[in-house]
């Protein structure tokens, strides 16, 4: 196991110094024409026509292509399951959201091409809009689709253990309806894409410079659409891409757009969206709605769980979703041991934007529902909402722990997490001081979090859209594949080809100390390099930087390859000393005898031997110093036929303890303390590990307090801008932090290590709204939706005064 090592990032003396590699300042093909996309001003609307002309009579222009062009040499894109909803890169028989491409105009530099954008004309047939999850849900809703029978893509109830039965028998059934707003991430730098088709004697090949950071499934996608095989795909995407904590992964209809404008055009073609586009029309984190209903014990055990979950996808179905439904499906129970589970699980389409992976995607949303509710059954209950959550927990003693739905717990030991987030926090004496502020009538809330962190997904899970009959045999899915490459020089200097396409979190820092460590080399002999090529790198379909991967997987695959690269180094290095290869280690930059250390060779040494002189080796010893491995962790399997799996190969754990302040005067809301602690296995990097920790609570806070992607009733969004969508700064985050950790190791990776950059974009937004509703407890006032805000508070004070001013048997009378 490689022991914890706090060493610098290696990425940031080039982002310092201004010499990062963003796409928008790379230029791999002079002669590069650029183009604007033309946008729907409307909803919802049929498109009647589409005149082009002048835009192409316009000077500067190359091409313009609109729905025609796509409908005639496009394929609708390949849906993660079977939905009569088909989606192009643009609109085609009818616009579905305010800012979906119609057209896209091609010229020599953006500035023409913006003009010649103005000169599209588009004749709109305007229709009515369906905005929200119930509107949708109506049976004289307006339909999105005229090939559907309704505005559900998908409808699926799943059933595991006596759920009726306990229920029937309950003390106590605990019911919840909550919802889960929309919001996105901004990365520093918005989508960019270069594409360049070229008709070569055997067929299209289509090359592609994108921001894009996986996962890797789209590729097929892509190719689906274009018409070509994956092969004649060639993706690249360079090593800086200016963050996306999952949007990026939408900006695949992009690439299929502008490759086929580079068609048309007969030239490269560039896009660079800008901030405006990026809020109107990128992608977002699905807006959810959702029931739970709990069968407790009178002593407060959780017998068993229902779950109704609807998840608004936006105008399509677009891929990967409805992953948000169900990459939390082997952990829907949480932390809690609950065996008998019913799920409905439903995906509607809206007129918004289509919506995709976003930082903690998932777990965002269940955990708001699932950890409001227990807050509401230790009230129900009588029971301190600390000491609830630790009777339902899995014990410690549990592990490997099987969830109803098929996950699989590797390990942990959340009584003991949340023991430390409490003692940090100094948990007796903050409800002391909860009961003096309310003796002043302030707003003093405390507000708890416990959920378990998946990691390593396995994209099988987006198999259960799909009813088991249905699905073909031998076609199944599955998979928490990485793939790594390594290579030694002549001079003994270690090149290590990654292919998970870091977004900033330190990938290159952390293989460079990986590599380093297993082969006992000084960390300057160990060059990462992290771009991708998808025609060199080595890759899969579940690669990607997403669904926090790379501690998990990628270091596996390291140590794997580490380990063949050292096999072959001994054996060369025994060869010299004349000793046996099994008594030999790597350590200090040499090949050396376990015990007697004058008894060594040079890494380098050995090395150039393979290379100047593989006559030499020992018979059956390969003249190869590289290795690529994949490591495939057999725990990541296909849906079984009853519907259950292991939809993540690790599961950490976060225990978050939040304290707020309400202004009673501004209704201000203040967080003041915020305790947290993180099992996420092995720590590999200290410094990194906090620092995504600190990420992850900044970026929490936006979706809890600030952040929201709203639409008004006629479906026009109205938070387009940064004068709308607020994003928290460093002002937002002044609070006091106590982070600690506590490591369980994974038995399932090769170095213990779990994921951690997602936990608390998952429990912060449920503890803050934990914390708001403790404050407001005595108000009576519940929280239900995020985000939370002075406006929001003030709003729900006014509406329980003017409840609790209404004389009992009044209600309704004028």
């Amino acid at each position: 196991m490689t022991p914890a090592r706090t060493t610098a990032r290696i990425e940031d003396p080039a982002l310092l110094t201004g010499r990062g590699r963003f796409l928008d300042d790379l230029d791999p093909l002079p002669g590069t024409l650029t183009a604007a996309v033309v946008r729907s001003p409307h909803p919802h609307a049929r498109i009647r026509g589409v005149d082009l002309s002048r835009a192409r009579s316009h000077p500067g222009v190359a091409a313009v292509i609109g729905p025609d062009e796509v409908l005639r040499e496009l394929n609708p894109f390949p849906l993660s399951l079977k939905a009569p909803m088909p989606y192009y890169p643009t609109a085609t028989d009818r616009v579905r959201f305010v800012g979906e491409p119609v057209a896209v105009v091609v010229a020599a530099d953006r500035y023409a091409a913006e003009d010649a954008a103005e000169l599209v004309t588009v004749d709109y047939e305007p229709l009515p809009p369906v905005v929200d999850i119930d509107a949708a849900l109506r049976p004289d809703a307006p339909l999105l689709h005229d090939t559907a029978d309704s505005n559900v893509a998908t409808d699926r109830t799943f059933n595991f253990g006596p759920v009726d039965e306990l229920f029937a028998a309950a003390d106590h059934v605990v019911r919840g309806e909550y919802l889960f707003p929309r919001y996105s991430s901004t990365p520093m730098e918005c989508y960019s894409v270069i594409a360049d088709w070229q008709d070569e004697v055997d067929g299209p090949a289509i090359s592609v410079w994108a921001n894009f950071h996986g996962p890797f499934s789209m590729v097929p996608v892509i190719a689906g659409a274009l018409g070509v095989p994956t092969s004649r795909v060639r993706l690249m995407v360079p090593a800086d891409i200016g963050g996306s904590f999952g949007i990026k992964a939408g900006i695949y209809p992009y690439v299929v757009l502008m490759a086929l404008a580079s068609k048309h055009a007969g030239r490269p073609v560039r896009w660079t969206e800008d901030r405006s586009e990026h809020l109107l029309a990128s992608s977002a984190g699905s807006d959810r709605a959702m029931r739970f209903e709990a069968a407790v014990t009178a002593d407060g055990k959780v017998q068993a769980l229902r779950a109704d979950l609807i998840d608004n996808v936006g105008a399509y179905l677009r891929p990967p979703e409805p992953s948000t439904l169900y990459r939390c499906f082997g952990n829907i129970t949480g932390a809690y041991d609950i065996q008998a589970v019913q799920i409905r699980s439903r995906a509607v389409v809206t007129n918004k934007t289509p919506t995709g992976l976003n930082r903690g995607f998932g777990g965002q949303q269940l955990y708001f529902g699932l950890e409001r509710l227990m807050d509401k059954i230790a009230a129900t209950c009588g029971i301190d909402v600390a000491e609830i959550r630790q009777r339902n927990f899995v014990q410690a003693d549990a592990f490997p722990y099987r969830t109803a739905t098929g996950g699989i717990y590797d390990s942990g030991d959340y009584q003991q997490a949340l023991a430390l987030a409490l003692k940090n926090a100094d948990y007796p004496a903050l409800r002391q001081r909860q009961r003096e502020a309310r003796e002043r009538g302030e707003y003093f809330g405390i507000g708890l979090a416990t959920i378990v962190d998946p990691s390593a997904t396995n994209i099988g899970y987006v198999g259960l859209a799909t009813p088991a009959d249905k699905r073909p045999p031998g076609r199944g899915k599955s998979g928490s594949t990485e793939h790594v490459r390594i290579s030694v020089d002549v001079n003994g200097i270690v090149s290590v080809l990654l292919g998970t396409v870091p977004q900033g979190q330190g990938h290159a820092t952390v293989a460079q100390q990986v590599v380093a460590d297993r082969l006992g080399l000084p960390l300057e002999k160990v060059r990462p390099v992290v771009e991708m090529d998808t025609a060199t790198t080595p890759w899969t379909i579940s690669s990607g930087s997403y669904s926090s991967r790379f501690a998990p997987l990628l270091t596996s695959a390291l140590v794997e390859a580490c380990d063949r690269l050292a096999r072959t180094l001994r054996t060369v290095a025994g060869s010299m000393l004349g000793v046996d290869p099994e008594e030999l280690e790597l350590a200090d930059g040499r090949i050396r005898h376990r015990e007697d250390h004058s008894k060594a060779v040079e890494f380098r040494h050995a090395a150039g031997m393979v290379h100047w002189d593989p006559g030499s080796l020992p018979d059956g010893t390969s003249a190869r110093l590289y290795e690529e491995a994949a490591f495939t962790p057999p725990q990541a399997k296909a849906p079984t036929r009853n519907d259950q799996i292991n939809s993540s190969l690790c599961y950490g754990f976060v225990a978050e303890l939040v304290v707020c302040r309400i202004n009673p005067q501004t209704y201000e809301l203040n967080l003041e303390l915020v305790s947290t602690v993180h099992d996420a296995g092995t720590i590999l990097n200290p410094v990194l590990l906090e620092g995504q920790v600190h990420g992850a609570l900044a970026h929490a806070i936006g979706g809890a307090m600030y952040e929201e992607m709203r639409y008004s009733d006629n479906g026009q969004p109205t938070s387009a801008t940064f004068m709308d969508y607020l994003c928290p700064t460093t002002a937002e985050v002044g609070y006091e932090l106590r982070s600690d950790h506590l490591e369980t190791p994974s038995p399932l990776t090769h170095l213990g290590a779990k994921g951690c950059g997602e936990g608390s974009c998952m429990s912060l937004p449920v503890a803050i709204a934990n914390a708001v509703a403790d404050a407001l407890e005595p108000s009576g006032v519940d929280i239900t939706s995020l985000p939370i805000h002075g406006d929001v508070i003030h709003r729900l004070l006014t509406a329980a005064t003017t409840e609790t001013a209404v004389p009992e048997g009044t209600e309704g009378e004028n």
